[in-house]
C-alpha cells in the first residue's frame, strides 16, 4: 500500500493543545466494523458500550520526566537531552540537541552538578549513549531536574504534569504517554469493573519513535522503532481464558495492540494460547495483517500518514477509518494526545 492512502485533511485548530477537564468528558466515536456505522458518545458512557465478560487491557507504563537541560562541562554550551531507553542502571539511549555539540568522552552537567552525563558512544541511527553519575536515586534526581516530554505538536506548557499520565500508571519507563488511557478516571474504571468487565494490565514503554513520520512511499519499506514490552503470567492466562470462552479482548491503545500481537507472534502455542513474555518489539501492523488476540480497540485520532493510522486501518478496514476521520473533522473532534477517541468493535 502507498503512503498517500493514509492521508487526510486536518485543520490545525483541531489539534488539542490542552487536556479536557475532567478526563472522561472527551468525545467518543463508536465504530461498528461489521456494518461500517459510526455513532457518537461521550467517554463517560464507555461502561454502557462494554459487556459483562469483556476484557479491557491497559498499559500501565508511566512517563518519566525525560527532558533534561544541561551545559557542556568544558564550555557551558546549552544541551538538551531526551531520555529514550534505559539499557543499564545508569546507561541510557538518548537524543541530544544539538547532537554535534558533545563528543565521545565529553560530559554534560545538569542542575549545578546534581547529575552528570558522559557521552559513551553514537548509534548508527544518530541516537547517543550517555552514562550518568549522581548521588542517591536516579528517579529522585530526575523528578527534581526533568520536565515532561510533551509531543512536538503541543505548544502549551502543562500546568499539571500528571495530566500527561494515566490514572493507572505504575512502571517508569516511557518517553511519551499511552494516550488512549488518558480518558479514564478511577471512578469510570470502577463502574466498568462493577459491570463485570475484567480489567488487565500489560507494559509497553513508549518511545519517541512513535512520532517518527513514515517517509517511504511504499509503507512496507518503513522501519519501525523498537519498544520494550512485558506480558505477565496473570494477564496471559486471563486473556487465554477469555479467548476460549468467546469473550472480547479490547485493547486500550495501540501500545496494548503491539504488546499482545507481539506476544502472540513469539509465544502463541498450537492451541492458540499466549505465554508470558517480555522483550523488544518492532512489529509494524498495516492493512493485510491478521489479528490474533484483540477483538476491540480504544484509540485516539492519529496523524495523517502515520504508522498508528495504518494499524487502526488494519483492524477496522481502511475505508471505514477514512470515513471516520472525515466525519471527525466535520464534527470538530479534537485530535492527537489530548484529543478525543474512538472505540472500534
Amino acid at each position: 500500500m502507498q503512503l498517500k492512502d493514509f492521508d487526510f485533511y486536518l485543520p490545525e485548530e483541531l489539534i488539542a493543545q490542552v487536556p479536557i477537564e475532567p478526563r472522561d468528558r472527551s468525545r467518543l466515536m463508536l465504530i461498528d466494523r461489521a456494518k461500517g456505522e459510526l455513532f457518537h458518545y461521550q467517554f463517560t458512557q464507555l461502561d454502557t458500550l462494554l459487556k459483562a465478560g469483556d476484557v479491557l487491557v491497559l498499559n500501565k507504563t508511566k512517563v518519566i520526566p525525560a527532558r533534561l537541560f544541561g551545559k557542556k562541562e568544558a564550555t557551558g554550551a546549552q544541551i538538551e537531552v531526551l531520555l529514550l531507553n534505559r539499557l543499564e542502571t545508569d546507561l541510557w539511549e538518548v537524543i541530544l540537541r544539538p547532537g554535534k555539540r558533545l563528543k565521545v568522552g565529553q560530559k554534560v552537567v545538569f542542575g549545578e552538578g546534581l547529575l552528570v552525563g558522559e557521552l559513551v558512544s553514537i548509534n548508527d541511527n544518530g541516537n547517543r549513549l550517555l552514562r550518568f553519575q549522581y548521588e542517591g536515586l536516579f528517579e529522585a534526581v530526575l523528578d527534581e531536574l526533568g520536565k515532561m516530554p510533551l509531543p512536538p505538536y503541543i505548544h502549551i506548557e502543562l500546568e499539571d504534569k500528571e495530566r500527561y499520565q494515566t490514572v493507572y500508571a505504575k512502571e517508569n519507563g516511557s518517553a511519551a504517554a499511552p494516550t488512549a488511557g488518558l480518558h479514564f478516571t478511577k471512578e469510570l474504571l470502577e463502574k466498568i469493573r462493577k459491570k463485570g468487565v475484567e480489567v488487565l494490565e500489560i507494559t509497553l514503554h513508549v518511545g519517541l519513535g512513535t512520532f517518527r513520520p513514515v517517509k517511504t512511499e511504499d509503507i512496507r519499506e518503513h522501519e519501525m522503532h523498537s519498544e520494550y514490552f512485558r506480558l505477565d503470567y496473570h494477564s496471559a492466562e486471563r486473556i487465554n481464558l477469555a479467548k476460549k470462552e468467546g469473550r472480547k479482548v479490547i485493547a486500550v491503545g495501540t501500545t496494548v495492540v503491539r504488546t499482545l500481537e507481539s506476544a502472540a507472534k513469539v509465544c502463541l502455542n498450537q492451541e492458540g494460547e499466549l505465554a508470558p513474555s517480555d522483550g523488544w518489539t518492532d512489529i509494524f501492523i498495516y492493512p493485510g495483517y491478521e489479528f490474533k488476540i484483540i477483538d476491540g480497540l480504544i484509540t485516539n485520532f492519529h496523524f495523517p500518514r502515520s504508522t498508528l493510522i495504518m494499524l487502526v486501518s488494519a483492524f477496522a478496514n481502511r475505508d471505514i477509518i477514512m470515513k471516520a476521520y472525515e466525519t471527525a473533522v466535520k464534527e470538530q473532534y479534537r485530535f492527537f494526545s489530548f484529543g478525543d477517541c474512538m472505540l472500534i468493535l
